[in-house]
């Protein structure tokens, strides 16, 4: 995943207070039964960080997946004592331990992986290897979730970081794995709009006419107990105000929890002008495998690495 540098990483958490929420539900729920997550190749002073602030906030167990001689280098630098930790050890490579993080997710011993300083082709050509991953019954995608300024609750943006140019077919995934995230965040019934550059059906615009369609499979309850309209320009999903200027009736104008971009590329620019332009901040989850990963980059600020990994522990909870 190839975050910005988050505008907000001399922001106080405070400053994001649904974010903080989901850190704090997570710190609740780990408190009755602590998740296990494996960090992959944590093998850098940020992973290190990363590991000692999850345990230290005690919002999951951090599980250290990766050659020892090396996390205990990066430790040092990090002034982070490694015998504090779990270590799995591993040969030096990144996909050596991104081949065992997956066994280990594979046979229950951790709830959800997170990318360490490994690249992120090397973690998720194990994850979605067909013999010895950790493939789903959907397709794989990512799903954000964001605390911005200007929107009264977190916004959902799917899929900006996995899915290039998806068809119909994996665009009815993105929404499902999407829409199921939401619900683990207690959204009972999500609005969710289907993005395009313009509200009207153009034949021109392949993306209008995938937008139709969810729209049409959301009215058949292909979704479940859900809201799906589409296609939607992004001021009037975002504004009620600019849907009823242009005359648009919908349920969804001004109180979607989830955006369906058209593609990789209008996804990228959207969820990095939330965070430059927008000021605001996310939590973000690969989706549709066996257990959530959390994608990091070296630019993530340490709120978005907490939020992730809060995210990854609610969303893998066992609700019975």
């Amino acid at each position: 995943m190839n975050s910005p540098t988050l505008a907000a990483d001399s922001a106080a958490d405070s400053d994001f207070p649904r974010l903080r929420a989901l850190v704090e539900h997570a710190r609740s729920l780990a408190a009755r039964a602590p998740a296990r997550i494996a960090l992959v190749h944590p093998c850098d002073a940020l992973a290190l960080e990363a590991a000692a602030r999850i345990r230290d906030d005690a919002i999951a167990h951090p599980l250290l997946v990766g050659n020892a001689q090396l996390i205990a280098q990066a430790a040092q630098q990090a002034g982070v004592d490694a015998r504090d930790f779990e270590i799995v050890d591993t040969a030096a490579a990144g996909a050596a331990a991104a081949a065992r993080a997956v066994e280990l997710a594979r046979d229950g011993s951790v709830r959800a992986l997170m990318k360490g300083s490994l690249h992120t082709d090397e973690l998720m050509s194990a994850v979605v290897d067909r013999n010895t991953g950790l493939r789903g019954n959907s397709r794989i995608s990512h799903a954000f979730v964001f605390d911005l300024p200007r929107y009264h609750k977190l916004l959902a943006l799917a899929d900006c970081v996995v899915n290039i140019s998806p068809d119909l077919k994996s665009k009815i995934d993105i929404l499902g794995n999407a829409l199921g995230l939401l619900r683990r965040l207690g959204v009972q019934a999500p609005k969710a709009a289907a993005i395009a550059a313009v509200e009207t059906v153009n034949p021109a615009i392949p993306a209008t006419l995938d937008a139709q369609e969810l729209a049409r499979l959301g009215r058949e309850g292909r979704f479940g107990d859900a809201i799906v309209e589409g296609p939607l320009g992004f001021d009037n999903a975002f504004s009620a105000q600019a849907a009823r200027t242009k005359h648009i009736e919908s349920r969804c104008a001004g109180d979607c929890d989830l955006m369906v971009v058209p593609d990789l590329n209008a996804g990228n620019m959207l969820y990095k002008s939330f965070v430059y332009v927008g000021g605001g901040e996310c939590a973000g989850l690969v989706l549709g495998a066996r257990v959530p990963v959390v994608l990091t980059s070296r630019a993530d600020s340490l709120t978005a690495r907490l939020a992730s990994v809060a995210l990854s522990v609610v969303a893998t909870h066992d609700e019975t």
